[in-house]
C-alpha cells in the first residue's frame, strides 16, 4: 500500500517536473478543450429541433484588433467540437476562406447581417458560428460566441467560456513580456505596390488623381477620440529600366508623412516593359519597410497589376503568410477582369493574408463630380498657403515643392484640388510633417517656443524683425490658420454629403483605384479599432 502510494507520488512529481511538455500543458489543453465543449454544448441548446443543419465557423478576432494565432486556433477547436454532433455538417475552412475572398470579406468573424446572408446563399449554410476574443488575463481569454440564422440575421443562441491560451501572440513583446504591445497615438501605414510596365498608364494616372482622395478616407477616421497619422511607402515594379537582378523592382518611397513627395514621385513615374515579378516585390515590402511592431496600427499593402502573380523566383504564398503573421493585410487590385484575376492567382495572394481581391478598368476614365463648395475651398487653399513660414533650407524646398503638386492637381480638375486642400488642412500627419520645416506648424504643434526661433533660419525679410514683433507676426499667422482650416472643414463636410447625393443618382460605372483601395481601407481599419465618420 505504502510502496504504490510512493509510486504515484514519483509519478507525479516527475510529469510536474517536465515542465510545459508535462502535466501543466496537458491540463491547459484539456481545460481549453473541456471549456469549447461545455461552449458547443451551450450554442446547440438554440439549435433543438434542427436536422443536419449546415455551420459555417468563422474565426474569432480579438475585440482590440491584436495579431494573433488565437484567432484560428479556437476557430478550429471549437469546429472540432462542433463536429462531435453528428446532425451538425460543417463548412470546410479552406472552402470558407475561398468562398470569402471572393466575396470580399474577411474571414476574422467581424462580419455584418448582409455579409452573413451573403455567405449563406453561396455556401448553402443555413447558420454562422461568429464571436470575438478578448483577454481577461495574462494566460486567459474570454470567447464569446453566437449562432447566427443566414436568412434573417437573427442570433440562435450565444454564450461564453473563459479559455486558458494555448498560442502565442504575433508582434513585439511589452517590456515585461506580455504581448500588451500597443500605439499610444494611431497609426496608419500603407505601402502602395505600382506595376510600371508598358500597360500600366491607366493605372498610374489613377494613382496620381485619387491620392488625396484615398488618404482623405483614413483623415475621416478616429480611434480614442484622435485622428490617425498616415505613413505612406512607395514601390514601382515591373518595369524593364530596372535591373533584373533586383526583380525590376524599387523602392521609390520608404514610409513617410510627407505625402507631398509622394505625390511628386507618382507624378514623376513612367513606364516600360518588362517582367512582373509580385512575390518579389511582396517579399521586399514586407521585409524591409520599418513597419510598426505595435498591434493595434492599421498596416496594409495594395498591390497592383495585370500578369500572373505567379511571375517570378519567390513564392507570393509564403510572401503573405509572412504578412499575415506580422498584422499586415495583403489587398491585391488585378487591372483586368475578375476571373481572369481570379485564374491568375491575384484572389489567392489576397486571401493568403486575410486581405481583399479587387478587379478595376484602369483605363477607365475617372469621374470626378465638381461639387459647388471646390471653387471655395480652392481659394481657401491659396490663403493657406500663405500662411506657411519656411524655416531653413529644407523650409524653401518643401515650399516649392508645395507650389508645384498645387499646380498639377489644380490640372486634374477642382474635385481633385479640393480634396488635397482638404488633407492640408485636416489630417494629423499633414500638421505632424509640416512642423519639421515650418515655424508656424511647429509654434502652434508645441515642438517649436516663440523665443527658441533661430532668425538666421529665416527669410530675409523676417530676420529684420524685433523678437517681440516676430512673435506677434507669428501668432497672428497661427490664428488665420485656425480660421482657415475651420473653414474647410465645414465646406468639406457640405461637400461630402453633395458627393454622397451625386454618387446614388449616378449609374454604376467601371470600379478604378479609388474604389478599390477605399472599400478595404473601411474595412481593415475598422479591425484595428478605427471609426469613421
Amino acid at each position: 500500500m505504502f510502496k504504490n502510494k510512493l509510486f504515484t507520488l514519483i509519478f507525479l512529481t516527475a510529469l510536474l517536473a517536465a515542465g510545459p511538455g508535462g502535466l501543466w500543458a496537458e491540463k491547459s489543453a484539456k481545460s481549453q478543450a473541456a471549456g469549447l465543449e461545455r461552449l458547443s454544448e451551450k450554442l446547440q441548446d438554440g439549435l433543438t429541433g434542427a436536422i443536419n443543419i449546415k455551420l459555417a465557423v468563422l474565426e474569432f478576432p480579438y475585440t482590440d484588433g491584436k495579431a494573433s494565432q488565437g484567432p484560428v486556433i479556437i476557430q478550429e477547436r471549437l469546429t472540432t467540437a462542433l463536429a462531435q454532433n453528428k446532425k451538425i455538417t460543417l463548412i470546410e475552412r479552406n472552402l470558407l476562406q475561398k468562398v470569402m475572398g471572393e466575396l470580399k470579406l474577411s474571414a476574422t468573424g467581424a462580419v455584418s447581417e448582409e455579409s452573413v446572408k451573403k455567405i449563406g446563399r453561396v455556401l448553402g449554410a443555413e447558420a454562422v458560428v461568429t464571436g470575438t476574443l478578448n483577454d481577461t488575463a495574462e494566460e486567459e481569454t474570454e470567447v464569446n460566441a453566437r449562432v447566427v440564422e443566414t436568412e434573417t440575421g437573427k442570433i440562435l443562441s450565444a454564450s461564453s467560456a473563459v479559455v486558458k491560451k494555448t498560442w502565442k501572440e504575433r508582434g513585439a513583446a511589452s517590456a515585461h513580456g506580455t504581448g500588451g504591445d500597443f500605439a499610444k497615438k494611431p497609426l496608419v501605414q500603407v505601402a502602395v505596390l505600382l506595376d510600371t510596365s508598358n500597360s500600366m498608364d491607366g493605372l498610374i494616372n489613377q494613382a496620381r488623381t485619387q491620392l488625396w482622395k484615398i488618404v482623405n478616407e483614413l483623415v475621416s477616421s478616429e480611434k480614442n477620440g484622435f485622428g490617425p497619422v498616415i505613413e505612406v511607402a512607395l514601390y514601382e515594379y515591373g518595369n524593364s529600366g530596372l535591373s533584373r537582378e533586383s526583380g525590376y523592382l524599387r523602392r521609390i518611397l520608404p514610409f513617410t508623412k510627407d505625402l507631398d513627395k509622394v505625390s511628386q514621385e507618382l507624378f514623376s513615374l513612367k513606364t516600360n516593359g518588362g517582367d512582373e515579378y509580385c512575390g518579389w516585390v511582396l517579399k521586399d515590402a514586407v521585409e524591409k519597410l520599418a513597419w510598426s511592431r505595435k498591434n493595434d496600427v492599421y498596416k496594409t499593402i495594395f498591390i497592383a497589376g495585370n500578369e500572373p502573380f505567379t511571375q517570378g523566383p519567390v513564392d507570393f504564398a509564403a510572401a503573405s503568410a509572412e504578412a499575415k503573421a506580422r498584422g499586415i493585410f495583403v489587398n491585391t487590385i488585378f487591372c483586368g477582369s475578375r476571373q481572369e484575376g481570379i485564374a491568375t492567382q491575384w484572389l489567392a495572394g489576397a486571401q493568403a493574408s486575410d486581405g481583399d481581391y479587387s478587379n478595376i478598368d484602369q483605363s477607365a476614365p475617372v469621374y470626378t463630380a465638381n461639387a459647388p463648395q471646390d471653387a471655395k475651398i480652392s481659394e481657401l487653399s491659396l490663403k493657406l498657403n500663405r500662411t506657411y513660414v519656411a524655416y531653413g533650407a529644407r523650409g524653401a524646398e518643401s515650399m516649392k515643392r508645395k507650389s508645384e503638386i498645387d499646380s498639377r492637381m489644380a490640372s486634374a480638375g477642382a474635385s481633385a484640388m479640393s480634396e488635397r486642400a482638404v488633407f492640408k488642412a485636416m489630417s494629423p500627419s499633414a500638421a505632424d510633417q509640416e512642423s519639421s520645416w515650418d515655424v508656424v506648424s511647429a509654434v502652434e504643434s508645441g515642438t517649436v517656443k516663440k523665443d527658441d526661433i533661430k532668425t538666421d533660419q529665416l527669410s530675409p525679410e523676417l530676420r529684420k524683425m524685433k523678437k517681440e514683433e516676430l512673435g506677434r507676426y507669428i501668432d497672428a499667422k497661427v490664428t488665420e490658420r485656425r480660421q482657415i482650416k475651420a473653414e474647410i472643414a465645414g465646406l468639406q463636410q457640405e461637400r461630402k454629403k453633395y458627393l454622397a447625393a451625386d454618387e446614388k443618382k449616378r449609374a454604376a460605372g467601371p470600379d478604378t483605384l479609388d474604389t478599390a483601395v477605399i472599400n478595404s481601407i473601411r474595412s481593415q481599419a475598422t479591425k484595428r479599432g478605427f471609426k469613421f465618420k
